[in-house]
C-alpha cells in the first residue's frame, strides 16, 4: 500500500536583528486559517496524475494511471513559449486523479474539497462516485466530501475538466475569435477545509441569495464613527441541537482590540440559522488606496462551556463608496481628489499561462501600485482570491468582471449561467474592501435589454447594502439601469461605447483606453510594441498613453475630464495571448514576464512624489528613457514627478534644466523631452581616449531645491559577462512544489551596463530543490536574449533548501562572455499539505527538455578558469586595441 504524509510547515522564526521583506498572506477558501479554532484547512496541490486527452474509465479507483505524467497545482496542461497567442494551446479533455490516505485526525470532521477554479465545464469523483459538475472556468467549485472519503485506506479523487469550445456556458466564444486565451486545467489552487459538525459556511456551496457564511457591510461611515454591518450563517449537520454564540473581536492592524461583541446562537440538528449584529467604530482607521488599512476581524463560535468549535479570521477594510453623478467620486464622505487611472489585467503570465502561484499575484499587484495605480479591472473574468487580497492590503480599486466576451446564446441554459456567476462572483468577492464596483454585464456583447436590468438586479440583490454600484457600457441595451456607464471622455476619441448625451446623475468611467489600431484585423498600433522593439517603439508608446499630438483617450485627457468622469483604465497592464490573432498583444506597460517597458514608467511618474512608509513604493522618481546606442535618438526622454530635473551629459558637460510648470489641467506630470542631447560622436571622442567613464547621462530629480532622485544612464561597452537576478518583490519561494520566481540573465559589460543591442541564447542549468519550468521545445531553456535579458521561471520542490542557478551563453568560446551565478533558498511553505509522498517523488525534476535543463552544472574550478581567461584575453586585446587604433582613422 502507498503511504500517505500530511506534512505541516511551520515559518522559521527570525533573529530580531534580521530586517525581513514584507510576506503577504493569502486567504483559503474566502478566510485566514485561526488557531486553536475548530477548523483545519491542508493543501491539496501536490502530487497528482495528469493526462491530455479523452481516457474512459479514469474515474475509477482501479484504473491504472502509472503511466501518467505527476504534476502539481496550479497546473495549466502545459508549458508554451512567449508567443503563444493564435491558438497553439491545447483544447480538449484532461484527467487529474489524486492519490491519497486520509489522516485519522479527520474522521468525524465535516470536509469540502474547494477548487478555486477549473477552466472549462468539469467533473469531480471521489472514490468513483460523481459528487458535483460544473459548467464555467473562473469561480470556486466546492465539494462535500464527508460521506465520501474512507478512512484507513488509500482515497481517489478524479477530475475531468474539458476547455473546448462550448456555447453554452460563458464566456461561450470559440477561442478562434477571442481576444484573450482559455489555456486550461486545475489552474488555482484546491483546499481540503476541515471543520465540526457545527461551522460557518461557505456561500458559494450554500448558494442562498445574500446569504451563506460570513457577510461584512458598511453605513454611515465617517471619520469619526461607522457601522460594520455583521451577518452570518452557521449550520449544524449533527444529530443534536446547538447552543452557543457567535463570538466577533476586530483588532487594528497593532493587535489593538476596537470592537467586540457576542451573540447567542440555537440550531437545531440538520438546519441553519443566520445571526446579524453591528459594530460601531469611533474614530475608524479608513480604506483608501493611498493608506490601505486593514481591521482583522476575528470570529469564533463557541458552545455553552465556552469551547471553541469553529471560526477564522477575515480582512477587512472600512470605507464608503458613493458615485455622485456632476460630483463625482466620493469616498469615505468626501470628494476623491483626481481621477483614478489604472489598468486592465488578464493574469496569464509567460511559459504556464494562467496557472500562477498565489505570489505571482501579489507581485503582479505589488507592481502596478508601485507605478502609480489604484484601479484594476479584471478582464475578462472573476481573478484569482489572491489578487482580491493582494488589492486590498497595496491599496487598488478593482473592478470586477463576469465572465464574458462578445457573445450571446439565446438559449436560456447559457443566460442562467450567467446569472449564476454573478451570483457566485458576488458571493466571493463581497468582503473585499478593494471593490470598487461590479460589472455584472457581459463586455462588448449585444445581449437583450432585459439581461442587463436582470444582472444589475442579482448584484443588488445579492448585495444589500450600501456602497453597492454596477456598471454597463454606454451603447449597450439596458444601460438606463446602471448608475455607472462606461464611455470614452468627449475629449477622447469616441469609440465603440461613447455619448454626447450626458446625465447629471449618471458617473462616467473609462474601462479600456489607450489601444490605438488601424483596423480591427491587421492590429498594428503605436501602442502595441513589444518590448525587444527597443527605443524607439516603446518611446512611441509611452508618448501615446501620456499626451499624443492626436485626439486620443489618453492620461492627459482623462485629468482634463469634469468630475463626473472619474477615471480609466488602460488596455493593457501586461502583455498577454490571444485566441483570434498569431500575434499577442503587446500592448502593456509591462511584457509576459513583467519587465517593465518605458510606458511603466511614465505610468510611475505620475504618482505623487510625496514619500510615505507604504508596502508599495511611494515618494520622488526620476527615470532617463535613452540607451545610449550608437542607434539612439538625439533627443533624450525622461519621465519624473520631481519640481526641477536636471540632466548632465559627460562629465564636466552641460546641464539642462527642467521646471514643471503644473497646469489647471492635464496629467500631473508631462513627458520631459531635452532636445538635441546626445551625440555618438562625442562618445567615441572621449573613449579613444580611454575615458569611457566619462561618458554618461545623469538625470537628477529636485524637489524644494534639494536632489531627490537620480538616475544614471551609461552606454553598454564590450559584452563580458551575464548577470543573474530575481524578480520576486521581496517575498520568499515557498517550498509547496508549486510557488515560482522570476530569474533574469542579462548580458553586461564589465561594468554591468546591460548590452540592449544582442543576439545571444543563454543556457539555465539548475542544483538543488528547485527546477526550471518548460525547456528547449518552448524556447524556455535555452532562452534568447530580448533587449538584453532572458527570463525563465524557477519553481520550487515540497523541500526547502538551497537552489543555484548558473547561466551560460550557449555557444561558449574564449572571448564570450563569463558565466553567472545565482544562489535562492526557498522557505518552509504557509500550509499543511495532503499527498503522497511515493506519487511526490515521481514529480519530474526537469519540466522541459531534458537535455537543456539537465547539462552538468559548472564547478567553482570552470568558473574560476573562466575569470582567469577574460584577464589574460583582456591584456592581450591591448595590443590590438593599439594596433587598430594606429592603423585606423583617427576621429
Amino acid at each position: 500500500m502507498k503511504k500517505s504524509i500530511i506534512l505541516l510547515f511551520i515559518s522559521l522564526l527570525l533573529s530580531p536583528l534580521c530586517i525581513k521583506a514584507h510576506q503577504p498572506e493569502f486567504s483559503t477558501a474566502g478566510f485566514f486559517r485561526l488557531a486553536d479554532s475548530g477548523r483545519d484547512v491542508y493543501s491539496m496541490n501536490p502530487a497528482w496524475r495528469f493526462y491530455k486527452g479523452n481516457c474512459p474509465g479514469a474515474e475509477t479507483g482501479n484504473f491504472d494511471d502509472r503511466s501518467w505524467t505527476v504534476v502539481s497545482l496550479p497546473h495549466g496542461i502545459e508549458y508554451l513559449p512567449t508567443e503563444a497567442s493564435g491558438c497553439i494551446n491545447y483544447q480538449g479533455e484532461v484527467w487529474y486523479r489524486k492519490h491519497f490516505t486520509p489522516d485519522a485526525a479527520l474522521k468525524g470532521k465535516k470536509l469540502f474539497l474547494h477548487f478555486e477554479a477549473i477552466m472549462g465545464k468539469s467533473k469531480i469523483y471521489v472514490n468513483g462516485k460523481l459528487l458535483a459538475e460544473h459548467f464555467g472556468g473562473y469561480l470556486p467549485v466546492v465539494v462535500d466530501v464527508t460521506d465520501a472519503l474512507e478512512f484507513g485506506k488509500e482515497n481517489l479523487i478524479a477530475v475531468w475538466a474539458d476547455n473546448s469550445n462550448d456555447p453554452n456556458y460563458p464566456p461561450g466564444k470559440q477561442q478562434e475569435v477571442l481576444d484573450f486565451t482559455y489555456f486550461g486545467g486545475i489552474y488555482r489552487d484546491c483546499w481540503l477545509i476541515a471543520h465540526n459538525q457545527v461551522f460557518i459556511t461557505d456561500p458559494n456551496y450554500e448558494n442562498e441569495e445574500a446569504g451563506g457564511g460570513l457577510f461584512v457591510a458598511y453605513n454611515n461611515v465617517s471619520d469619526h464613527s461607522a457601522e460594520v454591518l455583521l451577518k452570518i450563517q452557521i449550520r449544524n449537520s449533527g444529530r443534536k441541537a446547538f447552543k452557543g454564540v457567535v463570538e466577533y473581536e476586530l483588532q487594528q492592524p497593532d493587535g489593538q482590540q476596537v470592537a467586540s461583541l457576542n451573540s447567542v446562537i440555537r440550531i437545531k440538528p440538520g438546519k441553519s440559522t443566520y445571526s446579524s449584529d453591528k459594530l460601531t467604530v469611533k474614530g475608524p482607521m479608513l480604506w483608501s488606496p493611498e493608506n490601505p488599512a486593514l481591521y482583522n476581524l476575528i470570529v469564533r463560535i463557541r458552545d455553552e462551556k465556552g469551547n471553541p468549535i469553529d471560526g477564522y479570521r477575515r480582512r477587512i477594510g472600512i470605507r464608503s463608496i458613493e458615485f455622485k453623478g456632476e460630483d463625482g467620486f466620493w469616498l469615505n464622505g468626501k470628494p476623491y481628489e483626481a481621477p483614478l487611472i489604472g489598468a486592465n489585467r488578464h493574469q496569464d503570465f509567460a511559459i504556464v499561462g494562467n496557472a500562477v502561484p498565489n505570489s505571482i499575484h501579489w507581485r503582479d499587484a505589488k507592481k502596478l501600485r508601485d507605478a502609480g495605480m489604484k484601479v484594476i479591472r479584471n478582464a475578462h473574468c472573476p481573478q484569482d482570491p489572491a489578487f482580491m487580497d493582494a488589492c486590498d492590503e497595496l491599496g487598488l480599486f478593482v473592478i470586477v468582471n463576469t465572465p464574458g466576451w462578445q457573445f450571446w446564446n439565446d438559449a436560456p441554459v447559457f443566460a442562467q449561467r450567467v446569472y449564476s456567476d454573478i451570483r457566485n462572483l458576488v458571493r466571493r468577492d463581497r468582503n473585499h474592501p478593494c471593490v470598487w464596483m461590479w460589472e455584472p454585464i457581459l463586455n462588448e456583447t449585444w445581449y437583450p435589454a432585459d439581461f442587463a436590468r436582470n444582472a444589475h438586479d442579482i448584484v443588488e440583490a445579492e448585495y444589500p447594502y450600501p456602497y453597492c454600484y454596477s456598471g454597463c457600457d454606454s451603447e449597450a441595451k439596458g444601460k438606463e439601469h446602471f448608475q455607472i456607464l462606461f464611455t470614452h471622455p468627449l475629449n477622447g476619441d469616441g469609440g465603440a461605447y461613447s455619448t454626447n448625451d450626458i446625465k447629471k446623475q449618471l458617473t462616467y468611467f473609462t474601462r479600456e483606453w489607450g489601444d490605438n489600431v488601424d483596423d480591427w484585423n491587421s492590429h498594428n498600433s503605436p501602442s502595441r510594441v513589444a518590448r525587444n522593439w527597443g527605443e524607439q517603439a516603446m518611446l512611441i508608446q509611452a508618448q501615446h498613453y501620456a499626451r499624443p499630438s492626436y485626439k486620443y483617450t489618453s492620461y492627459d485627457a482623462l485629468y482634463r475630464t469634469p468630475r463626473q468622469h472619474v477615471g480609466g483604465c488602460l488596455w493593457h497592464s501586461f502583455d498577454h495571448q490571444r485566441g483570434y490573432h498569431p500575434d499577442p498583444f503587446y500592448g502593456g506597460v509591462m511584457d509576459v514576464f513583467r519587465q517593465p517597458k518605458y510606458s511603466y514608467y511614465m505610468f510611475m511618474a505620475q504618482r505623487s512624489p510625496i514619500k510615505e512608509e507604504r508596502l508599495f513604493q511611494t515618494g520622488p522618481m526620476v527615470y532617463i528613457a535613452h540607451e545610449m546606442t550608437p542607434f539612439s535618438g538625439k533627443d533624450v526622454t525622461v519621465y519624473s514627478n520631481c519640481d526641477e530635473v536636471r540632466l548632465t551629459y559627460l562629465k564636466g558637460g552641460q546641464t539642462q534644466t527642467y521646471v514643471h510648470k503644473q497646469e489647471k489641467e492635464g496629467m500631473p506630470h508631462p513627458v520631459i523631452t531635452f532636445e538635441n542631447v546626445y551625440d555618438f560622436m562625442k562618445d567615441k571622442a572621449l573613449s579613444r581616449q580611454g575615458k569611457q567613464a566619462d561618458v554618461y547621462l545623469l538625470a537628477e530629480g529636485l524637489i524644494d531645491g534639494k536632489v531627490v532622485a537620480t538616475h544614471k544612464v551609461a552606454p553598454a561597452r564590450r559584452p563580458e559577462k551575464l548577470l543573474l537576478w530575481v524578480d520576486n518583490e521581496g517575498t520568499d519561494l515557498k517550498a509547496d512544489g508549486s510557488d515560482f520566481v522570476t530569474v533574469i540573465a542579462a548580458v553586461a559589460d564589465k561594468d554591468g551596463n546591460i548590452k540592449r543591442l544582442n543576439n545571444y541564447t543563454i543556457k539555465f542549468q539548475i542544483e538543488g530543490e528547485g527546477r526550471i519550468l518548460g525547456g528547449a521545445g518552448n524556447l524556455a531553456n535555452p532562452a534568447p536574449i530580448r533587449w538584453g535579458t532572458a527570463p525563465i521561471l524557477v519553481q520550487s520542490t515540497l523541500k526547502p533548501g538551497k537552489i543555484k542557478i548558473t547561466a551560460s551563453v550557449l555557444f561558449e568560446g574564449s572571448q564570450m562572455p563569463s558565466s553567472a551565478v545565482l544562489e535562492l533558498e526557498s522557505k518552509p511553505g504557509d500550509f499543511p499539505q495532503i499527498y503522497d509522498r511515493e506519487e511526490s517523488a515521481l514529480i519530474p525534476n526537469f519540466t522541459g527538455q531534458e537535455a537543456a535543463n539537465a547539462l552538468a552544472p559548472k564547478s567553482e574550478a570552470a568558473l574560476e578558469k573562466e575569470r582567469l581567461q577574460k584577464a589574460e584575453n583582456a591584456a592581450k586585446l591591448k595590443e590590438v586595441e593599439q594596433q587598430q587604433e594606429e592603423f585606423g582613422e583617427k576621429k
